[in-house]
């Protein structure tokens, strides 16, 4: 008997529609294409609609070209991320725990798969802690992550993501705290 390498479910996949119809329809289409797990579906601002999918990587490429194929007029951005970092699932739905802040870096995207990329690019860059990536509700549109550890670190990890998204004219503006204030802190948590 032949035993086969088993694929674990460490990647994950966006497609973002500025149609919210179609939006719905994609996601129907890309869970029925491949055997990918459902992390969040619904209207974002303004008026656009993401899919984001987790699963193994043949799966989840499988269900990112599917919600192309589908809806490739309405399609505003998608990506597929293999190895994601763990701290992005936590995250995405702002349920991390820090047990202390010091300094903090912000990484500001116009498109939640560019926040993403930029959060992933981060933690794996450099030894920080990812607080929250904010999904685009009531920011015009707009997605940021945010991170916090040594200052050298953030700096690193902030410049490492401002890096990866340069070219790809996404990223809005990034910034570093060196020793934000305590009310600050409070906030963010």
């Amino acid at each position: 008997m032949v035993e086969r390498a088993i694929e674990t479910p460490r990647a994950i996949g966006l497609v973002e529609l500025r149609s919210i119809a179609r939006g719905i329809e994609t996601a129907d289409v890309m869970l029925k294409h491949a055997n990918v797990d459902l992390l969040r579906a619904h209207v974002i601002c303004p008026g656009k609609y993401i899919v984001l999918v987790a699963g193994t990587i043949t799966h989840v490429r499988s269900a990112v070209a599917e919600g192309q194929r589908v809806a490739p007029d309405v399609v505003v951005d998608q990506f597929v991320l293999s190895n994601v970092h763990p701290s992005i699932f936590p995250a995405l739905t702002a349920t991390t725990e820090v047990e202390h802040v010091g300094s903090v870096g912000v990484v500001e995207c116009y498109t939640l798969a560019g926040a993403i990329i930029a959060a992933d690019t981060a933690v794996k860059a450099a030894p920080v802690h990812l607080l929250e990536i904010r999904l685009p509700f009531a920011l015009g549109g707009k997605a940021f992550c945010i991170f916090t550890g040594e200052l050298s670190a953030v700096r690193n990890a902030v410049n490492s993501a401002a890096n990866r998204l340069r070219d790809e004219g996404v990223i809005e503006s990034f910034t570093v705290i060196a020793s934000p204030h305590r009310q600050l802190v409070d906030k963010l948590l």
